[in-house]
């Protein structure tokens, strides 16, 4: 039988909605002290969390936060050593991605894509580096995508720099951290279903299904194991790697190589 593990202090930037929600919870299932922030924080979200809470005294707190804010990196430092007291793992999730065609792409389009996707992550580190050198084991995990990485899509040329960006600073931030003994890793999401999506309309969500090997969108769950998976003790000699949860969506090299899903499959 498993000891339980050790509660750790947790930061969750955007951990209100999709998969940023998804890791809030895990967090707080597995009885974490939790410091979760959005851009609003509703009261009704906070509660949602804090019944969730497993531990007699666990802390679960929220921060309303705009991550594209300039001071936006020690407010968040300043609350993580008020409300938690400490850092263990640091879980930068916010993120934008608004659609705008190349041939429309403005300077304060790529701005705030970036300010937001990239400059705040890198800024935030920054600032709660003092915190997470005080911890035993510190954490650090971005969430990126396989779009600018890997994939392109029409619309998203400012989101896909970005995501390419945010890996680039992830591998010389692992060389910079090691020395601490705080690791830093992503994961990089395929398509997920999540609210992001329920504007997009049924006839697209049928072009990204097909697209994808195992025949369906990923759960926000199944991005949050990934997270809580190299946030955790197992994950203790990976540092500066990305773990692609896609459903197999960056294999293929046309779409018939995509084969149809059986009525055995399992999701």
């Amino acid at each position: 039988m498993n000891s339980p593990s050790p509660t750790r202090k947790v930061a969750v930037v955007g951990g209100t909605r999709g998969i940023g929600a998804a890791v809030t919870s895990t967090f707080v299932r597995a009885g974490h002290d939790v410091l979760l922030t959005g851009r609003s924080v509703p009261d009704v979200v906070l509660e949602k969390f804090r019944a969730e809470a497993t531990r007699e005294g666990q802390t679960v707190e929220g921060l309303a936060l705009d991550s594209a804010a300039p001071d936006s990196a020690e407010r968040l430092a300043e609350a993580v050593s008020a409300l938690l007291g400490g850092l263990d793992v640091l879980c930068l999730n916010a993120g934008i991605f608004p659609n705008r065609p190349l041939a429309q792409l403005t300077y304060s389009d790529i701005r705030e894509v970036f300010a937001v996707n990239v400059e705040s992550q890198m800024l935030a580190v920054a600032a709660c580096l003092p915190l997470l050198r005080g911890s035993a084991a510190g954490r650090v995990v971005l969430t990126s995508s396989i779009t600018g990485p890997v994939t392109g899509f029409p619309g998203w040329s400012h989101y896909a720099a970005s995501k390419a960006a945010q890996l680039g600073f992830m591998r010389t931030a692992a060389l910079e951290l090691a020395p601490y003994g705080i690791t830093v890793n992503a994961v990089a999401p395929g398509n997920v279903a999540t609210e992001g999506l329920d504007g997009m309309g049924e006839e697209y969500l049928a072009q990204m299904t097909a697209t994808i090997p195992l025949g369906r969108l990923a759960r926000p769950q199944e991005i949050a194991d990934a997270v809580e998976f190299l946030s955790g003790e197992r994950a203790s000699f990976v540092t500066g790697q990305v773990i692609t949860v896609d459903g197999g969506q960056t294999l293929p090299e046309s779409p018939e190589a995509v084969l149809p899903v059986t009525t055995t499959a399992r999701g």
